[in-house]
């Protein structure tokens, strides 16, 4: 599975030789479908231009702290929120001390001190420097707190030294990145996600739908082949490609989706409802286009089924997760929604006044019997991983399941 494609990679580069494999990094990082975006640190400067990065990730080199160019001046904390992963390559030994003390004071160590996203290093330095124990201390330090480490490998050095400390290949780098979406957290579930909004004919031409692109719903299908388990996503119209390595089913009315939904369930261990599904459907389709020949015209709208709550009361009805978008008063309604639809889990969001719908970003806040956890701002990529994950962990514990993790380090 290509799980780079469509991700974030902000990447730092730091003052080592091997600044200049970070070109290369950014040619296979695009390759691979990936946006890049780099930050360099005032030695990596002496060894490779920002120029270079720039013109082969297609965006301007972040150096400053303090960039007046950016929104409110705070750049590390728009790219830290951009990031869906972060990849230091290479780190050298002051790098890694430094995002040991938790240090702030350049560009690159803040946003790995504001950055929610998985973070990795490649370190990059002479044998000795690996080899000392202070270095050693800071390695392990480091992965205790989450950070991911690859590398280094065992080769000849710029220094004429033979040993490890030398940075991973950029094609070893690329595959070790790409693993880190690949958790394994659902490794043997079928999930079935719906996604994207429903149309409902009023004639030929003409249709009530709503708002949604269904980016929210094509990322948490996503998140979900990469975390393992075998996908099948419900969508209705939208402008998206279909994520890689699932199973899509396109629908466009309530109706249709409900059959493709009832005809799938069977044998899924998940159910997450992303959809927008219309709540109400003309009573009449008219045959031809309605003309414009009265001075008001009235459409009389009844139910459509609905579909989680149908799934939600199958007699081996699965793990059933649901989405609330709401105006006002989130967590009242979707509560309420929860309880009335007797579902695992409920996801909800605001709606409206240029948030949810038709942008990049989102928040949630998640609901379940006796608990709840809040989804900060983020990319839709970044949080449907979140959201994954969270799901993972309460399934398996209704379940008494073992999460089924996959390391993917390399040390």
């Amino acid at each position: 599975m290509n799980t780079l494609s469509g991700k974030h990679i902000l990447l730092g580069v730091t003052g080592s030789i091997a600044a200049y494999k970070s070109a290369e990094l950014v040619r296979q990082l695009r390759a691979q479908g990936a946006e890049v975006r780099v930050i360099m640190t005032a030695g990596a400067r002496e060894f490779i231009t920002p120029l270079t990065l720039q013109a082969l990730s297609g965006h301007p080199v972040h150096t400053d702290l303090l960039d007046t160019s950016a929104e409110a001046a705070m750049g590390h904390i728009a790219l830290a929120r951009w990031a869906d992963a972060v990849l230091v390559a290479p780190a050298t030994a002051d790098c890694l001390a430094r995002l040991l003390q938790g240090r702030a004071d350049d560009l690159l160590c803040a946003v790995t001190l504001a950055c929610a996203a998985p973070v990795a290093v490649a370190p990059a330095m002479n044998r000795g420097m690996w080899d000392n124990p202070a270095t050693q201390h800071n390695v392990q330090a480091l992965r205790a707190r989450g950070l991911h480490l690859f590398g280094p490998a065992l080769g000849e050095q710029a220094c004429g030294e033979t040993g490890p400390g030398r940075l991973l290949e950029p094609d070893e780098l690329v595959t070790a990145l790409g693993g880190l979406f690949e958790t394994g957290l659902l490794g043997g579930c079928r999930v079935l996600v719906t996604a994207g909004p429903t149309r409902e004919a009023i004639d030929p031409v003409r249709y009530l739908s709503n708002r949604s692109s269904g980016r929210m719903g094509h990322a948490v299908a996503r998140a979900a082949a990469e975390a393992g388990a075998e996908v099948i996503l419900v969508s209705g119209p939208v402008a998206l490609a279909a994520p890689p390595h699932l199973q899509r089913i396109d629908v466009v009315s309530a109706r249709d989706m409900h059959a493709a939904v009832l005809e799938r369930v069977g044998g899924c261990d998940i159910f997450i409802a992303v959809a927008a599904v219309a709540d109400y459907r003309p009573e009449q389709v008219a045959a031809q286009k309605l003309k414009k020949d009265v001075s008001q015209r009235t459409l009389t709208l009844t139910r459509n089924p609905d579909i989680l709550a149908e799934v939600a009361a199958l007699a081996n009805a699965p793990f059933t997760v649901g989405f609330a978008a709401e105006t006002e008063q989130l967590e009242a309604h979707a509560q309420a929604k929860r309880v009335a639809k007797s579902l695992d889990m409920i996801a909800a969001n605001r709606v409206g006044d240029g948030i949810g719908f038709d942008v990049q970003e989102n928040a949630l806040q998640v609901f379940w019997e006796g608990g709840s956890q809040a989804l900060p701002q983020a990319g839709k990529t970044k949080l449907a991983r979140q959201l994954v994950e969270l799901i993972a962990q309460r399934f398996h514990g209704k379940h008494n399941t073992v999460v089924r993790f996959n390391a993917k380090d390399s040390a």
